[in-house]
């Protein structure tokens, strides 16, 4: 039995054993001490190697989706909170559509051209995305807007509160402030 084949045996029968699914981290850990960490070796750094853990975990669960999909055997829901196996119902999911993850973790040369460096890049720009994620809820907290939320309405819902809370109508200096301030991170969340 080659190496992909007794991975695509063990997530099968892991996930078999969870009908709920498993997240991405009840999956490694399962898979721990397994044909997976073999496969991913050992990296100049831990983040290069659990970076292509994560790349093999996910290149096999997109291989076997297709699989079991042509066998008629099931259907793998891959999503970044959970992982599932479902019974296969005919209809009930296409392939078809454009997957631009599928599309990447199926590419080796993607794991394979993936330096240190990248995945160091690749955190710092997850960080500064969560960090603005933050800040933008802040931000629509102050002008009193919550997501799913379009930049017509921002601005709208802005120019309301700048009004009513002008110094010049009787409102707030400090108020307008925290209003102008949330609408500079909204412009920078928004692109404008």
């Amino acid at each position: 039995m080659t190496d992909t084949t007794a991975l695509d045996t063990l997530i099968l029968e892991i996930l078999a054993g969870h009908p709920d699914g498993l997240s991405e981290y009840e999956l490694l850990k399962a898979l721990r001490n397994t044909v997976l960490a073999d496969m991913a070796g050992a990296a100049q750094s831990d983040r290069l190697t659990l970076f292509r853990m994560h790349f093999l975990l996910f290149n096999t669960l997109y291989r076997l989706r297709e699989r079991l999909w042509q066998e008629r055997r099931g259907h793998l829901e891959i999503d970044v909170l959970r992982i599932v196996l479902r019974p296969y119902r005919h209809g009930t999911a296409a392939l078809d559509a454009y997957d631009p993850l599928r599309d990447y973790y199926l590419d080796l040369n993607n794991l394979h051209d993936t330096t240190d460096e990248d995945v160091a890049a690749l955190l710092a720009s997850f960080w500064t995305r969560m960090q603005a994620d933050g800040q933008r809820a802040a931000a629509l907290a102050v002008l009193e807007l919550e997501e799913p939320v379009d930049y017509a309405v921002i601005k709208k819902r802005y120019r309301t509160l700048a009004m009513r809370y002008h110094p010049d109508r009787g409102g707030d200096t400090a108020r307008l402030q925290a209003i102008n301030h949330a609408m500079e991170i909204l412009e920078k969340c928004y692109g404008k």
